[in-house]
C-alpha cells in the first residue's frame, strides 16, 4: 500500500492475534476531501478476470460506488460532501478473515485504529459497519450487537466505525 500522501487521513481495522495484527479494513479520506474502503482479500484471480479489488468510493459530488474486478457492481447518489449534514452508511462488510489474506497492519501508517479482539470477526459472523458522520452526529441503527464504536472526527465529515454483529430476532 502506498500510504504517505500528505494531506490523506487513514483509519484502520485490525484484528489482535497475540501481538501481531491483522488488517480487514481501512477507510481513506483522500487530500482531494472524497472517501475510499478498502477490503484487503486474498488475490484471486480465474483467467480472463480483471484483479479483484473490492472497494467502496464516496466522491465530493455525492456520487458512491461500490467496485469488484474493476467494475461497478452499485452506484448512487448521496448528498455531496461540500454540504454534508447528517450521516451517510458506507454499507456492512461480513466475512473476515484477515490472517488468511496475510496483510499485516502497521499502526504508525493509519491516523486511527479500530482493534479487535479474536473470535469476533470471522469468516462466518461478525461484522465492519462503517458511517460517515457531521459534526455532533452519530450513526442512527438498532439492528446491530455492537462490540465497539469509534468515530474519528479529526475529518469532516467524521468517520464512524462499528464492530458488530446483525441482530437476530
Amino acid at each position: 500500500m502506498k500510504l504517505s500522501v500528505p494531506g490523506e487521513h487513514r483509519y484502520a481495522v485490525a484484528v489482535e492475534e497475540g501481538s501481531d495484527l491483522w488488517l480487514t479494513l481501512w477507510v481513506k479520506r483522500s487530500a482531494k476531501g472524497e472517501f475510499f474502503l478498502m477490503l484487503p482479500r486474498k488475490p484471486f484471480r480465474p483467467r480472463r478476470v480483471k484483479q479483484w479489488n473490492p472497494h467502496t468510493g464516496y466522491h465530493v459530488d455525492g456520487t458512491v460506488h461500490m467496485k469488484s474486478y474493476d467494475e461497478k457492481m452499485v452506484t448512487n447518489q448521496c448528498q455531496p460532501l461540500t454540504a454534508f449534514r447528517g450521516t451517510e452508511d458506507l454499507g456492512y462488510y461480513a466475512g473476515h478473515d484477515p490472517k488468511s489474506v496475510g496483510e499485516v497492519c502497521h499502526p504508525t501508517d493509519f491516523n486511527g485504529l479500530v482493534r479487535v479482539p479474536p473470535g469476533i470477526l470471522m469468516p462466518d459472523n461478525g461484522g465492519i459497519k462503517v458511517d460517515l458522520v457531521a459534526p455532533g452526529r452519530t450513526p442512527l441503527f438498532d439492528w446491530i450487537e455492537v462490540v465497539s464504536q469509534q468515530i474519528f472526527r479529526d475529518v469532516v465529515p467524521g468517520v464512524a466505525i462499528t464492530v458488530g454483529s446483525i441482530r437476530t430476532p
